[in-house]
């Protein structure tokens, strides 16, 4: 190698360590920068966090270097206050709380009365007026004065009264074909609305009308009760609701006197079916509402079998909605028991106009014991034979 290839090579090896040297104090200073600037922003950062809540107290700290050390200590949680009534419990009460008026009423205008009335069936009652009688029971106004009798009063209704076992009697029958006779014909109306014609809705209001009318000063009106309720001229309106207006148009047409027996008959008959009419209101009402609850899977399935409409009606519609027919044979017995026609609830009435309140009360309690005999047989018959769908 000649000499001048010597010294091109110890310059390019002189070059090299002069730039690694440079290259070396370079990174030396870079990381001399990076150490310094990392301990500033360490030194700087509690304070711009305690700046963040910069109040009077931690301006003077932060201005004179320091730092507020009352912001760093963690803040309180606040607990949620529990209550300690259980959600169920609440809404057990918000139910109470709804129906408490109900109760308050039941309790004031029906169990009070109702015990009076009972009290008022075992004793003797006694209506003083007079003071010089007020002074010698010791009473201090007015009232009715009970004596304790030893149930004379029930003994009285079948012994001594010869018109309430009469009446009881005629009530048990008159009960007996009325409420088959409603049930049936109920049935066979709710059958016919059922289905879609033109006017459905308005026979259906028709049907129903009798339920919403025939209530407070419209039944005054019906039965006749003029004077009681305000309209002493106003007679020719009650003969629109009378049971036997077919029997006076008769007579006034001069047919009469052809044969009494015939005219007894149309009168019979007409004023039964419109009075079947008049009790049925609610019971097609709550028929339509079973039938339309029957599926109509039910009836295409049965038209694919091949079944008629008597078999349909019998092993599908008739044990599905026999729960609704066992609600109507109560309602409707319940209905005719109290009708303000029966003779018994008649009777009763009259006994309480004459201030007869022992009597009244004990008649009116063994036809409520008789009653509630009846419906718990029917119960405990009918029963057996509802059908009820499980899902």
């Amino acid at each position: 190698m000649s000499e001048f290839e010597n010294e091109n090579m110890n310059e390019l090896e002189n070059a090299a360590e002069t730039a690694s040297e440079t290259v070396e104090e370079i990174t030396e200073t870079v990381s001399e920068a990076a150490e310094k600037a990392a301990e500033e922003i360490v030194e700087e950062a509690p304070v711009r966090k305690a700046a963040v809540h910069m109040t009077a107290s931690a301006a003077a700290l932060n201005a004179e270097g320091e730092i507020d050390i009352r912001r760093r200590k963690p803040r309180e949680v606040k607990q949620i206050k529990q209550s300690k009534i259980s959600y169920e419990r609440k809404k057990g009460l918000y139910g109470y709380g709804f129906v408490a008026l109900w109760i308050v009423g039941v309790l004031y205008m029906f169990i009070v009365p109702m015990c009076q009335s009972l009290w008022y069936a075992m004793c003797k009652t006694e209506l003083v007026n007079d003071a010089a009688r007020q002074a010698e029971l010791g009473m201090s106004g007015p009232g009715i004065y009970t004596t304790w009798n030893d149930f004379e009063n029930i003994r009285w209704a079948f012994t001594v009264n010869p018109d309430y076992p009469k009446n009881l009697a005629a009530s048990l029958g008159e009960t007996a074909y009325t409420v088959p006779l409603v049930l049936v014909f109920s049935l066979f109306v709710a059958l016919l609305l059922n289905d879609k014609f033109k006017g459905r809705t308005l026979a259906r209001a028709i049907f129903f009308l009798p339920v919403l009318i025939a209530t407070g000063p419209v039944l005054g009106v019906i039965n006749g009760d003029m004077l009681s309720q305000g309209i002493s001229d106003a007679s020719q309106f009650s003969a629109l609701f009378k049971t036997d207006f077919v029997q006076d148009f008769l007579q006034f047409m001069g047919l009469n006197n052809i044969s009494q027996q015939l005219a007894d008959t149309v009168s019979e008959v007409t004023s039964s079916i419109l009075n079947l009419i008049w009790d049925s209101g609610i019971q097609i009402l709550i028929f339509i509402s079973a039938l339309q609850t029957i599926p109509v899977s039910a009836k295409e399935a049965a038209s694919m079998e091949g079944a008629t409409g008597w078999e349909f009606f019998w092993k599908i519609t008739f044990p599905t909605i026999s729960p609704m027919i066992f609600a109507n044979l109560i309602y409707t017995t319940i209905d005719a028991f109290v009708k303000s026609d029966n003779p018994v609830m008649q009777q009763v009435m009259t006994y309480i106009k004459q201030w007869e309140y022992d009597h009244a009360s004990a008649m009116a309690w063994v036809y409520f014991a008789i009653v509630g005999v009846i419906l718990a047989i029917i119960s405990a018959i009918v029963s057996r034979f509802i059908f009820y769908q499980v899902d």
